[in-house]
């Protein structure tokens, strides 16, 4: 066949999966200006900008606090190469998918993962997680994943924290699916390697990965015996460009209008405030979860250890899980997430993060899920889900 290329046009989409999330329209604005030098005086003072807005969304004064060019995946490496050395022992929470990489990364560092498991839908048990501080003092490293996107869980980071610190531990934290949509405070809570990502509740264009490091985080980089294995990733040298004051040393090209993109977008949760952010996401959660469970679906963990912004809930007896979503997304233009790991085929994962997080969403998601299912004669409650959300509304 003849290959003839035209300009893509993407169809317009409301996006509830588990990521990426609806982008507004000032960030695509934003990400439509005239692009500049990374090294740019302007661009300079923009970076700067960008990491005092990402100060205020991790709740941090810590300095080294900036976007790495690339998606959270990278900001999780990122920790982990710079931190984990060879035959360094680092305990592991593994409560889901993203737990698991984290191992993966410990091993690739030819570091010692010390595996603390716990059941997908279960947050991480601060007991387990106590014993095992106890029976490894030598660990250096505690990582866990505060908001476990595969599903849903979120664990008690502030305690976490708290028994790493008591045994000496330095911690990494993922908050890939947390940081704008439920409490992130970094300081508060003594996390020293935090990652996050731009498309989930930041609700900005996918490809870069906010971190923060710990004073005492930075001084273990850059005490290191060894390289960090990875160029691009080593912080002593990414510094240099995204350090402090005008002088910037040359690293590579940052990914100069996505940066702008997630200016736009920091600015836009700083407009909204953080609580105010957080308290939005719980409501549209609540309203969601009353119209799920008057059509008969349940969610995969158990209330109060939920994310609101990511619902995990168990796909109706009989139903052809894969078949709702792709109707979904052919009648609605609607995209809804599918189970990862030991839940696929069980479990749809629903996203209200960040600008898709609104009333409008939420009605209409049950609507559409409500019509999907009633003509494949699953069996639920019909005409329900919707008064029910808006009785939470109203």
């Amino acid at each position: 066949m003849p290959f003839d290329p035209a300009s893509f046009n993407p169809p317009t989409r409301t996006l509830m999966g588990p990521g990426p999330s609806d982008v507004p329209p000032r960030v695509l604005e934003a990400l439509s200006r005239p692009t500049i030098g990374h090294l740019d005086p302007r661009f300079v003072e923009m970076m700067e900008e960008v990491k005092g807005l990402l100060q205020y969304a991790f709740m941090t004064e810590n300095a080294l606090t900036m976007p790495v060019s690339a998606p959270g995946s990278a900001g999780m490496e990122t920790c982990f190469a710079n931190l984990v050395e060879p035959g360094d022992k680092v305990i592991v929470c593994i409560n889901g998918v993203f737990g698991g990489r984290m191992k993966e990364n410990v091993v690739r560092c030819g570091g010692e993962a010390v595996v603390v498991e716990d059941e997908w839908g279960s947050v991480v048990d601060p007991q387990k997680v106590e014993a095992a501080l106890q029976a490894h003092p030598d660990a250096k490293i505690l990582a866990f994943v505060h908001a476990e996107t595969s599903t849903g869980a979120q664990s008690d980071a502030a305690t976490l924290c708290r028994l790493a610190g008591e045994h000496g531990c330095l911690t990494i934290v993922d908050t890939v699916t947390s940081l704008g949509g439920t409490p992130v405070k970094v300081d508060e809570w003594g996390a020293d390697a935090v990652y996050s990502g731009t498309q989930k509740c930041l609700s900005c264009v996918p490809g870069l990965s906010p971190v923060t490091f710990s004073d005492r985080a930075l001084e273990a980089v850059k005490s290191r015996k060894t390289p960090v294995q990875s160029w691009f990733l080593d912080l002593n040298l990414v510094l240099g460009y995204w350090g402090s004051g005008a002088q910037r040393t040359y690293h590579h090209t940052a990914p100069v209008n996505s940066l702008y993109a997630l200016h736009e977008a920091l600015l836009i949760l700083r407009e909204e405030g953080l609580e105010n952010a957080w308290a939005r996401h719980e409501l549209n959660h609540r309203a969601l979860k009353a119209g799920l469970e008057a059509m008969g679906i349940g969610f995969v963990v158990k209330e109060g250890d939920r994310l609101p912004q990511l619902n995990a809930v168990t796909v109706p007896e009989g139903v052809d899980e894969a078949a709702v979503r792709r109707t979904l997304l052919e009648e609605f233009n609607l995209e809804i997430g599918a189970g990862l790991g030991v839940l696929a085929g069980k479990v749809w994962r629903i996203g209200l993060m960040g600008h898709a997080s609104n009333r409008r969403n939420v009605l209409f998601c049950l609507a559409a899920l409500e019509s999907v299912l009633s003509r494949m004669d699953a069996p639920i409650e019909k005409g329900v889900a919707v008064d029910a959300a808006m009785a939470v509304y109203d």
